[in-house]
Parts: C-alpha cells; sequence; structure tokens
C-alpha cells in the first residue's frame, strides 16, 4: 500500500518539473510578457501596461514599418525598451519638420500621440541610411522619446520580440494597433 503515495508523489513531481519547463521553454522562445516602463509609446501603450511580446516574429519573419518591437538598446547599462520600427537596414531615413521619410516617401504616422501629428514638428534629421541587419526605431510620443535619434540604429541581433498584445489592465486588452 506504500507504493501507491509514493507514485501519486512521482507522477505529482513529473507533472511540476513538465509544466516548469514547457513554461521556460515557451518564454525562451515563443512568447514572453513585458512591462511599458514610462511614456514614450503613449498613445498607443501607457506606462505600466502588460504586453505580450512574440519571439519567434523577429527570428522567421521580416520586421516592417510599424511595428513595435522591445530591444536591448545600445546604451551601456539600460534595461530593455520598446519602440515603433520605422527603418530597416538598407532604408534611408530622414524627418522634417517631424514628418518622417523613408527612401524619400513621406510615412504615415497615425499612431503618434496628437492625432497623427508630432507636436516636436520643427525636428529635423538629415538622411541617414539605416545599416543591414539594424532597425531605426522612434516612440509614438516623439516628446519624451528616447529613441534612433539619439542613441542611433538598433542591431536585429538587440531585438527581443515584436509586441502584439495588451493583458494588463484589463479595460484595455487586446491587440496592439500596429
Amino acid at each position: 500500500m506504500a507504493v501507491r503515495p509514493r507514485r501519486a508523489l512521482r507522477d505529482g513531481l513529473e507533472a511540476v518539473v513538465a509544466a516548469v519547463a514547457l513554461t521556460f521553454l515557451v518564454r525562451m522562445f515563443l512568447v514572453e510578457p513585458f512591462v511599458v516602463n514610462g511614456v514614450s509609446m503613449q498613445n498607443t501603450l501607457q506606462n505600466q501596461e502588460r504586453v505580450v511580446v512574440g519571439k519567434l516574429s523577429p527570428r522567421l519573419l521580416p520586421l516592417h514599418y510599424g511595428q513595435i518591437i522591445v530591444f536591448h538598446p545600445p546604451i551601456a547599462g539600460a534595461g530593455d525598451y520598446i519602440k515603433r520600427v520605422i527603418a530597416l537596414g538598407g532604408q534611408t531615413v530622414s524627418m522634417r519638420e517631424g514628418k518622417v521619410f523613408v527612401d524619400g516617401r513621406q510615412m504615415p504616422q497615425p499612431f503618434l500621440i496628437h492625432g497623427g501629428v508630432s507636436t516636436a514638428d520643427h525636428y529635423t534629421m538629415p538622411a541617414r541610411k539605416v545599416p543591414q541587419g539594424d532597425v531605426f526605431v522612434l516612440g509614438d510620443h516623439r516628446d519624451v522619446s528616447d529613441d534612433s535619434r539619439y542613441f542611433g540604429p538598433v542591431r536585429l541581433s538587440s531585438v527581443q520580440g515584436v509586441a502584439f498584445w495588451v493583458i494588463w489592465p484589463l479595460q484595455d486588452f487586446g491587440p496592439i494597433r500596429q
């Protein structure tokens, strides 16, 4: 009769180990939660919102204009950042009076905090070619965003994943507007 409790204990431990291993694998390779820290992505994302980041996307599918990514910035000691992809490696990006141009074409920016218009309308940046293997990122609230205008392009190898779903707070639950 002592065999049954031992078997039940072993089965329970195996289930716990399997659950922990599965959770680890899912977080390592598929999805991971991320907490938005700061207001640089308003109004799309709010400070302290929790989002789900798909980790397969940047490895299997090429990134594109408008996607929101989580990455390690090229700043010593900085934590992960979350910003919007504006230009890819090989493209040329510039800004004139707050308007963004990629390869000479003005890009739509309906996601900007002030109804698609940057409040930093005076901001101008000369054309710069994004190196292959890099992306150029900007925040949606440009007035307060520390982004590629200041620290330069981001290496693709630094990209942790693509944010695609808000999970907290519950009133914001749903897909992220890309």
